[in-house]
């Protein structure tokens, strides 16, 4: 649970941050000033990045044994909103220390000792 939920964390800020920026920058230079550069450029790295929020996001509610609905597509949608994937991440991490201690120490693996 330590890997996933460390790797969502990653994920959660860079998709947030390319959202901010193609929303509020490169969108708006494009359709007010004509300059289309930096939003053909950030639109598919967000898209991309957004693709792994969403099976990463996935692995991690299966994992801590969410149910599909509210959890599990709340936190999926949660990269969609500007800033949205921050709130999403703080309250994601905040739920799994609570229902999984463990997670909390980086030294617990994420395989049971055989």
């Amino acid at each position: 649970m330590n890997a996933a939920l460390k790797r969502f964390r990653i994920v959660s800020y860079i998709v947030g941050t390319f959202l901010i920026v193609l929303v509020f920058i490169a969108m708006p230079l494009r359709y007010f000033w004509g300059i289309e550069e930096l939003s053909t450029t950030i639109s598919p790295i967000h898209g991309l990045c957004y693709m792994v929020y969403l099976v990463l996001g996935f692995h991690l509610a299966q994992q801590a044994g969410w149910k599909f609905w509210p959890q599990t597509v709340g936190l999926l949608l949660g990269g969609t909103v500007p800033i949205g994937s921050f709130f999403v991440e703080r309250w994601a991490h905040n739920r799994i220390l609570e229902e999984h201690p463990q997670a909390a120490d980086p030294k617990v693996r994420d395989s049971e000792p055989v």
